[in-house]
């Protein structure tokens, strides 16, 4: 890939070029419009939302727009649009933008939320951190419930911690051996490998008294985890799906949904309001201590190696949870 610099007025941008291709372009600066700002990125989130893209379905068509698919950066600003009064430029900031695997991205300055000094130099993928506390709130997890968490990556490991510091016990049931660690160091009391859907179901009966759970995040994204986790779920306890089903059409056992009662939740936002509340939240979690995701950013790719951070993101080496992106 060309790793060269970018003009005064050009930047390096990814630009995914066909289903687990990228290469890397030279193109013009976007400049913020009205209310908008322009972001010097520091680093960009991989999302595992980006997976589908990455594989080519038919309904894609490439190449992609520069930066496209990234939407997870932070970043200083840099330029600021007409009508723009509560930021300036040299504000650090997590920006809810949509093209930032590349060096410079623009964002509505109502979707950037101003970082404190005490975060200085961190990674802040700001975008995973607001839907986790998103996610928590819609969930209401309480003192003294019980509550599984039926995948733990990045979203389900912050979960698990923020579950845990309300009072509640939880569940974690993951594939991966480290998943199941650092479930363990983010407070899980208790831990089952993801291997066998019927062993699962006895084991969790067991360590409930035959109760199930008060609440079950499903946070995989597939038909099993979502089997699992209704099953899981007690007579009116709360169903909250976290994972994001994006390959196609689901099914529900639907006898067991009504026969326990169950209160289904779709916990993902799409208001870019709530997003940009979640992202504050995170920031004051982060900024006192309550929460520190440090340990879950565990790979750091070059923005020309963006390639390496998808297919790390797919393929899920051991030791692996959460691929940051940097410019260079």
């Amino acid at each position: 890939m060309d790793g060269s610099f970018a003009g005064a007025d050009t930047m390096r941008a990814a630009v995914v070029s066909a289903p687990g291709q990228v290469r890397m372009e030279e193109v013009a600066k976007p400049s913020p419009g009205p209310g908008q700002v322009r972001v010097k990125l520091e680093g960009c989130g991989v999302c595992a939302s980006n997976l589908t893209p990455w594989e080519g379905p038919e309904w894609m068509n490439f190449p992609l727009e520069a930066g496209a698919l990234g939407h997870e950066g932070w970043g200083v600003i840099d330029a600021v649009g007409d009508g723009v009064t509560d930021l300036a430029v040299g504000d650090r900031v997590a920006a809810l933008s949509y093209k930032s695997y590349a060096e410079y991205d623009v964002a509505e300055a109502e979707a950037c939320i101003k970082l404190p000094e005490s975060l200085a130099g961190q990674p802040f993928p700001g975008e995973p951190l607001g839907c986790a506390m998103n996610i928590f709130k819609r969930a209401d997890i309480q003192a003294g419930q019980t509550v599984a968490i039926v995948g733990i990556g990045f979203l389900g490991a912050i979960l698990t911690r923020l579950a845990t510091d309300a009072g509640a016990r939880v569940i974690a049931i993951s594939r991966r051996p480290f998943s199941l660690d650092l479930a363990k160091q983010y407070g899980a009391a208790e831990v089952i490998p993801m291997d066998d859907h019927y062993a699962i179901i006895e084991k969790v009966k067991a360590l409930t008294d035959g109760q199930f759970c008060d609440r079950v995040i499903e946070a995989v994204g597939k038909q099993w985890p979502l089997d699992l986790s209704a099953e899981l779920t007690r007579e009116r306890g709360k169903l909250i799906i976290a994972g994001y089903h994006q390959d196609g059409p689901r099914q529900v056992n639907m006898w067991l949904w009504n026969w326990r009662g169950l209160d289904v939740i779709n916990a993902h936002e799409r208001d870019p309001k709530v997003y940009a509340d979640g992202i504050r939240e995170a920031v004051e979690a982060i900024a006192s201590g309550r929460l520190d995701p440090a340990p879950l950013y565990t790979h750091t790719y070059r923005l020309d190696q963006l390639d390496e951070a998808l297919n790390a993101t797919r393929d899920r080496p051991d030791g692996f949870l959460k691929a940051l992106v940097v410019p260079q």
